[in-house]
């Protein structure tokens, strides 16, 4: 899909946007792993409005100047870091209400490799925009299969609102 590409003449020289795993849920959201800084310094000519970061600063791929690169072009930087092995139910809630707030921009929402960030979308589209479980599982099954602290919280996430989906 072209919707990430800079544009025709920077395409052809190769300049896209250079992130892992990502995913794009609908126009207004996408999701992925940890952009390049040259990707991150180019999101405004693709018409984001804002970043929403869920790992922390401290983890080795970071890309540390992050907030002034998005400055720089009037792209909201949201940061709610989460340790990967310790998510919780304040988390979601926080990412879930960041993401509320930026209702009608468009939004990136990246932590290393779309692990956090394609777990949290997957329950705020269930949760709180009543979406089928089913369907938006689509786009977490397309990066990975949540095991452990991570199955445990989508289940207990799903399962504190009476939503039945088990997920593989």
């Amino acid at each position: 899909m072209g919707l990430l590409a800079v544009g025709s003449a920077a395409s052809a020289s190769g300049d896209a946007f250079d992130a892992p795993n990502l995913v794009t849920i609908h126009p207004n959201l996408v999701t992925s792993g940890q952009p390049t800084a040259r990707a991150l310094a180019s999101l405004a000519q693709h018409g984001f409005k804002a970043v929403i970061y869920l790992a922390p600063s401290s983890v080795p791929d970071a890309v540390k100047d992050e907030p002034e690169l998005l400055a720089r072009q009037g792209v909201r930087f949201i940061h709610i870091p989460i340790p990967f092995e310790a998510p919780t139910g304040a988390h979601f809630e926080a990412f879930s209400t960041a993401l509320q707030q930026l209702q009608g921009k468009k939004v990136l929402v990246h932590c290393q490799i779309n692990l956090r960030a394609s777990s949290l979308v997957f329950l705020h589209r269930v949760i709180k925009e009543g979406e089928s479980p089913e369907v938006a599982w689509a786009a977490v099954a397309r990066v990975w299969s949540p095991r452990g602290r991570w199955k445990r919280l989508i289940e207990q996430q799903l399962r504190q609102r009476g939503i039945a989906f088990q997920p593989d």
